[in-house]
C-alpha cells in the first residue's frame, strides 16, 4: 500500500473513495439565503462536479436576489417546491438551529441527500430522529462539521491513530460556539468513550468539565463573542500532545509536541525541556474566493469535496464526522446545557 500523506482525506486514505470523485455530478439544492448558505454556494461551485440547480427562502424576494448574487437557474419562496424538483439530488440546509430537524426531515421525505448545518439538530433525541429517518430512506444526512475537513485536522487524526502522542488523555479547547469546541473529544477519545459525569456553569461566558471514565477528560470554555478568546485546541497524550492552532475550528496549522524515542513526557524529568516541535501549514484553497469572509470561511471546499467522493462511492456518511462521532458530540452537547441550565 502507498504511504499517504497525514492530511490526506479520511475517506480516501481508508480507500473508501477516489480522489478524481470530486467531479462525481451532483444538483444541489440550497435550503436558506443567509450569509452562511452564501458563504458554503461559494465555496462549492468550484468543486468540478457540483451544480446548484435551486435556492429556496421564505420569502420569494429572498430567494431571487440570492440567485441572482450566485447564479443560480431557480429561485423559490416555498421550501416544498424546491424539494420536489426531480433534479434536486443533495439539499444543504443553512437555516437557523431550531429550524433544522424540520427542514432536514422534510428533504429526506423527499428523498434528498442532506449535508445540515451544525450543530445539527437542538438535541440528542432531535438527532436521533433525524438520522433514523435518513436511514429509513436510505440516504445521507450529513451533519456539516466542517472542521473535520481541514487538512490540519486530518494530519491531527491521523497522528492519533498512528499512537503518535500515545493514549490521548485530556482535551482542551476554547470557542464561544461550544459545538466546536466539544466535537474535539470524539476526535481524541473515540465515538464511544462513554461520558461518566459532566459540570458546566455560565451563562454568557461558560465553562464544562466531561469525564470519560477515570482515563480521559475534556475541558471546555465557552468565551464570549466579543472576548479575546485563544481559540485553540489540545489533545494531550501520553506521550506527546497536539495543538489546533488558532483559529482551531477552522485551522490551517497543526503542531505535534513528541518527545524523541524512548523518550519522556515529563518536562520535569528531562529538565524542564518541552518535546521537540513541529508545526505543519496547509494554505487556505485558492480556487475558492469569498469577499468578507467568515474566518477560513474557503475550508468549506473541503467538505463539500468530501460529499462528491461519498456519494459517488455509495456512502450516506463520510468517515470524517459520521453518525457516530455526531451523536455522540451532540450528547456531551445536550449533557452541558442541561448542567448549565440546572436540570
Amino acid at each position: 500500500m502507498v504511504d499517504l500523506p497525514l492530511s490526506t482525506p479520511l475517506d480516501v486514505r481508508q480507500g473508501l473513495t477516489k480522489a478524481e470523485d470530486v467531479a462525481h455530478p451532483l444538483n444541489w439544492g440550497i435550503i436558506g439565503s443567509g450569509n452562511i448558505s452564501s458563504q458554503w454556494v461559494k465555496s462549492l461551485q468550484p468543486v468540478p462536479g457540483s451544480n446548484i440547480v435551486a435556492i429556496a427562502a421564505r420569502e420569494q424576494e429572498k430567494a431571487q436576489k440570492f440567485a441572482d448574487r450566485h447564479d443560480i437557474a431557480s429561485a423559490y419562496g416555498d421550501y416544498e417546491e424546491l424539494l420536489a424538483l426531480d433534479e434536486v439530488q443533495v439539499v444543504y440546509i443553512g437555516t437557523i438551529t431550531p429550524l433544522h430537524k424540520e427542514h432536514t426531515l422534510m428533504a429526506i421525505e423527499a428523498g434528498k441527500h442532506v449535508l445540515c448545518e451544525k450543530p445539527l439538530a437542538a438535541n440528542i433525541e432531535d438527532s436521533k430522529e433525524m438520522y433514523a429517518a435518513a436511514e429509513a430512506k436510505g440516504v445521507m444526512l450529513q451533519d456539516a462539521m466542517w472542521t473535520r475537513f481541514f487538512p490540519a485536522v486530518e494530519h491531527a487524526r491521523a497522528a492519533i491513530e498512528a499512537g503518535l502522542i500515545g493514549d490521548p488523555v485530556m482535551v482542551q479547547s476554547d470557542f464561544f460556539d461550544p459545538i466546536y469546541c466539544i466535537q474535539a473529544a470524539p476526535l481524541a477519545f473515540g465515538a464511544d468513550a462513554a461520558v461518566t459525569n459532566v459540570v458546566a456553569a455560565g451563562k454568557r461566558s461558560a465553562a464544562a468539565v466531561v469525564e470519560f471514565g477515570e482515563n480521559a477528560c475534556a475541558v471546555f470554555t465557552f468565551p464570549p463573542f466579543t472576548s479575546e478568546l485563544a481559540e485553540v485546541t489540545e489533545i494531550v497524550g501520553t506521550k506527546g500532545r497536539i495543538t489546533l492552532e488558532r483559529p482551531s475550528h477552522c485551522p490551517t496549522k497543526v503542531t505535534l509536541n513528541i518527545p524523541p524515542e524512548n523518550g519522556v513526557p515529563s518536562q520535569y524529568r528531562t529538565g524542564n525541556a518541552p518535546a521537540p516541535s513541529q508545526t505543519f501549514e496547509y494554505p487556505l484553497p485558492e480556487q475558492v474566493a469569498i469577499r468578507h469572509a467568515f474566518p477560513n470561511q474557503h475550508g468549506f471546499l473541503y467538505q463539500a469535496e468530501a460529499v462528491h467522493r461519498c456519494l459517488a462511492a455509495g456512502l450516506t456518511e463520510c468517515p470524517q464526522y459520521g453518525k457516530a462521532e455526531s451523536l455522540a458530540a451532540m450528547q456531551i452537547l445536550t449533557e452541558i446545557n442541561e448542567a448549565r441550565s440546572g436540570k
